[in-house]
């Protein structure tokens, strides 16, 4: 058990006075048996009403509604938290399910149905195709080795590529470009599943790098927001594995949200009215770290904003940063 502390900062800087629309803010996790909210906090200037809501997956959402114009918007959500992370082990996975393929139970299936439904199109079955690569050798069908060698294996064989552009790629796309940043690779995980008939779903949240750990008083130093996925595993409940970092288990994921697809879960969507010409700039910061000392490990690449407006300076002493899919959507203009 941890207990870590996560400050993430978000500011964005308007060239003149626009009016915000209403923003729709994922930053607080459920509580759980793996995870225990101990403080959570949320200051937005300019001030905002802020009212909660639970999404139809029951992420907690904050919308909110500004007066007046501004040429500034900062949103710092402070979270503190007992993280019981679930180590790599084998599940405990029902005898049926233990080999592929295998049918959801009855009484489950139904509300499984969409996570194993195809979301994305792919004409030439690139995806499935490229999938059934891991099925082949020792282990060949085997449910939980096949998935830790699909995770490790999109860490491995592909690229992991800086990308400006908002959105998530289409799971073919990152496959024909041989790359992507994390949202790409928790889809194009997530798509791979669905094609073995296995239900699957899209997390954001924060890694855990102690190689990024500090110490209070010390000077801190950078992580960001992340993307990864789950698979449901009958007997196990909902596993986690992140193909980014070829992690399985929680132990260094904070989970905030799940949902179907990425764009269900932006941590920050939102909207603002201005003239034509206006532009914004963008500067996103976290922070998360242990309250006590915690010790280095190896084997994660802290990850950074691919937005060049929210790219921040990585200390001498830090790690090479890897880049990541800008964790926000930036504010439409109307």
């Amino acid at each position: 058990m941890r207990t870590l502390e996560i400050v993430h900062r978000t500011r964005y800087e308007y060239s003149e006075p626009v009016t915000l629309g209403d923003h729709r803010l994922m930053f607080r996790p459920r509580d759980s048996h793996d995870l225990r909210l101990l403080h959570t906090g949320l200051v937005i200037e300019p001030a905002a009403h802020v009212r909660w809501i639970h999404d139809p997956f029951g992420n907690s959402i904050a919308i909110a509604s500004f007066d007046g114009t501004t040429q500034v918007l900062e949103l710092v959500s402070t979270i503190e938290l007992e993280h019981f992370g679930v180590p790599p082990e084998l599940p405990p996975i029902e005898e049926f399910a233990r080999t592929l393929p295998f049918s959801y139970a009855s009484e489950e299936a139904p509300d499984l149905a969409r996570y194993v439904e195809r979301s994305y199109p792919d004409p030439n079955s690139t995806v499935g195709t490229w999938t059934k690569q891991f099925m082949e050798g020792a282990g060949g069908n085997d449910t939980f080795g096949l998935l830790k060698r699909l995770c490790v294996g999109i860490q491995e064989k592909l690229t992991y590529a800086m990308r400006f552009e908002i959105g998530t790629q289409v799971p073919a796309v990152t496959l024909e470009t041989g790359g992507g940043t994390c949202r790409d690779y928790a889809l194009l995980m997530i798509e791979c599943c669905r094609s073995l008939g296995l239900a699957a779903r899209f997390i954001t949240g924060y890694l855990y790098d102690p190689a990024l750990d500090t110490a209070l008083g010390e000077a801190t130093t950078h992580a960001y927001p992340h993307a990864w996925m789950e698979v449901y595993l009958p007997g196990a409940g909902w596993v986690e594995f992140d193909p980014t970092n070829g992690i399985i288990g929680s132990e260094r994921l904070i989970r905030v949200a799940v949902a179907r697809d990425p764009e269900q879960a932006m941590p920050i969507k939102g909207t603002f009215t201005g003239s034509p010409d206006v532009t914004v700039s963008a500067a996103v910061d976290v922070q998360v770290r242990t309250l006590s000392p915690a010790p280095v490990a190896d084997g994660v690449v802290p990850l950074e904003p691919s937005s060049p407006e929210a790219r921040q300076p990585t200390p001498e002493s830090a790690p090479a940063a890897r880049p990541s899919v800008p964790p926000t959507s930036p504010p439409k203009a109307l």
